[in-house]
């Protein structure tokens, strides 16, 4: 058998497992992890301000942003796994150090707020259900979130992410205890609503820089590569294009997967707050935690445990993730060793931004920032800075000399740039808003 064909082999018998579950715990990846890390505290808290504010009336622009989502995450996958380089690598490469230098600091600065606020999120919901001092709490999220992405063994780190993930299913069991109207949310989700104002143009910004952020790009795009790299046989799709069908379709599945869970939580998310603080009258939610307390009274102790319990699950998937996509795209940008399967000796630098990332979040709590205010405009800062970040990812997968053989054509190119359009609308509604 020739080499090519014995590789083929080999990656062929080790995607085969056992039976339909196996196989598909062993497909998920990258994209699964993503699209759930996506519906962090924070963004639980922009779901449920939505929902609270807007009502059912929102439902449809998960709807809308799903295949949107999906192509350019599926974009940002194809171009690790075909390059063997981050998108951050890739822009150190390609493209001018003033881009890279502006694009990795606004990316940093965003995470490290974010990873604030969702600490910030984890120890008040914390608080709610057991009681004692928040930030204790704070500190002791920020030491676990860290010491398992730092000396946890990168297989086992993953399986531990897949399994976190579960914790999202806490707000598909409180959508069923609040007693939602289905006729309405069916229409909230299938019709497209529309408003020309202030509050409704900073909603879709704030919902499209949740649902479409620039650090799941990254860490995707990452992940890809961490996941090749681990593989004896696989090799970047450049160099071994006998891969590409497999490699592509598995990432297309993890991709659709992973995207269409994290919109599932999202509409949930909605729909809970919907039925029971829009309807009640209660619109003023400026945290996850603020929507678990007003659950409480409108849906009942249940479901403010399970919205409150969850709130902690999320974050404790999504903090590493916003760490560790910062740590990459600084330390792809400055062209250190990275990745998550090295020892820590062998990526100090690596493993020290992450932990710097995370140390910088929690030092948020101890400051006069208000860490409510910072998150929502750090959304709307991911909402702007996703914009740029779109379009050097859309012209790097054109790009023959980066991509090889293997550039985004056809339709998945004609909605990443749609994606990038979308984006760039809500953008341009907001400022808008602004002045007008």
């Amino acid at each position: 058998m020739t080499e090519i064909g014995s590789q083929i082999d080999t990656e062929q018998s080790s995607t085969l497992a056992r039976g339909p579950f196996q196989r598909f715990l062993r497909t998920i990846g990258p994209g699964f992890i993503t699209g759930a890390s996506d519906d962090d505290p924070s963004g639980i808290g922009t779901y449920s301000q939505a929902g609270a504010q807007l009502g059912f009336n929102i439902g449809w622009v998960m709807l809308f942003t799903f295949p949107l989502m999906a192509a350019i995450q599926e974009i940002a996958a194809r171009i690790g796994r075909t390059t063997g380089k981050g998108i951050s690598g890739n822009l150190s490469r390609y493209y001018p150090a003033s881009l890279l230098y502006v694009v990795v600091g606004l990316l940093f600065a965003a995470n490290v707020i974010n990873i604030g606020a969702d600490l910030s999120a984890m120890a008040d919901a914390l608080k709610l259900l057991v009681g004692g001092p928040s930030p204790l709490y704070v500190v002791a999220f920020a030491i676990v979130c860290v010491w398992a992405i730092v000396f946890l063994d990168y297989t086992r780190y993953v399986k531990v992410l897949k399994w976190t993930t579960l914790s999202l299913f806490a707000y598909v069991v409180a959508m069923f205890a609040a007693n939602v109207s289905w006729i309405d949310a069916a229409r909230g989700l299938f019709i497209p609503h529309i408003e020309w104002s202030g509050t409704f143009f900073t909603t879709l910004l704030a919902i499209l820089g949740t649902t479409i952020s620039p650090y799941l790009f990254f860490w995707q795009a990452s992940q890809e590569v961490e996941e090749e790299e681990l593989k004896p046989t696989a090799k970047p799709l450049r160099r071994a294009p006998w891969q590409a069908s497999r490699a592509f379709g598995r990432i297309r599945a993890d991709t659709l997967v992973g995207m269409a869970f994290s919109n599932l939580i999202g509409a949930a998310i909605i729909f809970t707050t919907a039925a029971t603080l829009h309807k009640a009258g209660v619109t003023d939610i400026a945290s996850s935690t603020d929507a678990a307390k007003a659950l409480e009274p409108a849906a009942g102790k249940f479901a403010f445990i399970i919205f409150s319990a969850g709130i902690i699950g999320t974050g404790l998937l999504a903090v590493p993730v916003l760490a560790g996509s910062a740590a990459f795209a600084v330390g792809e940008a400055l062209r250190w060793p990275v990745g998550l399967q090295r020892k820590p000796k062998a990526a100090v630098a690596f493993y020290a931004t992450l932990a710097a990332a995370t140390a910088l979040g929690t030092g948020i709590m101890f400051t006069p920032i208000d860490p409510i205010k910072a998150l929502y405009w750090s959304a709307v800062i991911n909402g702007m800075c996703a914009v740029p970040v779109m379009v050097v990812m859309m012209l790097m997968a054109a790009r023959t000399d980066i991509m090889g053989e293997f550039p985004v054509q056809g339709w998945l190119r004609a909605l990443g740039w749609l994606s990038t359009l979308a984006m760039g609308m809500s953008s341009v509604g907001l400022i808008a808003q602004w002045f007008l």
